[in-house]
This record gives C-alpha cells, structure tokens and sequence, in this order.
C-alpha cells in the first residue's frame, strides 16, 4: 500500500476529494508525486518517485483515464521497469507494494522542484522528436533517468533504483 501525491491540478482532474492523511508503512522504494502537464493541447501526468526521482511520462490521457488512474501508474510503471531491463522478481517486487494505492497532498518540494526540472526536459525532448505524435514514449523515459539530479547527489535516478532493487 502506498501513496501518490498529487499536485493541485491533478486532483482536479481526478475529481477526487482530499483525503485525510493515512498513516502508510512505505515500502522500499517508497512513495510517488504526480503532476498534470499540458502539452500540445493533451494532458499529461508525469510521476516521480520520492526516493530515487526515477520517473515515467504519460502522455495525451483523456477523461476515462483518470477514472483508472490507479490502474494507470501500474500499467505504465510496469512497462517502465520492464523497458529498462530490470527482471521479473525485481518487477514483482515493486508492483507488489502498489496493490492498493491512496492520493494524498504533495508533500516534498524537492521532489516537485525535480519535477519542474523534467518538465522543462521533457518539453525540449517532445519538440526536438517533433511533437507528441512522433514520440517514442520508452525511449523518452529511458532519457528522462538518465539526467544527474540535484537531490539525489548528481546521481542518476535508474542507477539509485537499480541499486535499490540490487
């Protein structure tokens, strides 16, 4: 069981009400934030895990979707994981800390400040492949964590998820 902390926006977008903070034993790799990004006129989501910052991009999501956001960071968090080549059991293992979800404020602005940071990375790699339709979502994200961060020591983020799932 584990959060995901959600900016202001997306919990419009969810049109979930705010609920009262739960106390959560995290697991090993721990939390997540969200954020609602428009880009060329399409919601996006981009999350980021709260202790290594590793990161994944969904683009163009429409209303049904947020109806399953839940179901949706699982989907995307497993191809994720997958398309940097983690193994099965390492996959298992973290896919087994998010069978049951819960939203929550955001609470880190270092992590936020990090997601700022990607958002702009993120516009300039969207642009430079010539817009969202031309995108290559996986190797989007494979770029994304392998930017050094800041919070993290100027470490990459899959290198401190790989060595947590070590």
């Amino acid at each position: 069981m584990q959060y995901i902390r959600c900016t202001q926006k997306l919990f419009n977008e969810l049109k979930v009400k705010l609920p009262n903070e739960l106390k959560v034993k995290f697991g090993f790799i721990g939390g997540w934030h969200s954020n609602l990004l428009h880009v060329e006129r399409r919601k996006c989501v981009l999350f980021t895990n709260d202790k290594t910052l590793f990161s994944f991009f969904v683009p163009g999501l429409k209303k049904p979707e947020f109806n399953h956001f839940d179901e949706l960071f699982r989907q995307y968090l497993f191809k994720s994981l997958l398309n940097e080549g983690f193994s099965q059991p390492q996959i298992e293992r973290v896919l087994g800390e998010y069978q049951t979800i819960f939203f929550g404020k955001t609470n880190n602005r270092s992590v936020l400040g990090s997601m700022t940071d990607l958002s702009f990375q993120l516009e300039y790699h969207i642009k430079a492949s010539g817009g969202l339709s031309y995108l290559d979502l996986m190797a989007l994200n494979k770029q994304i964590n392998r930017i050094p961060m800041k919070a993290i020591d100027y470490k990459y983020s899959i290198d401190v998820l790989g060595s947590m799932l070590a």
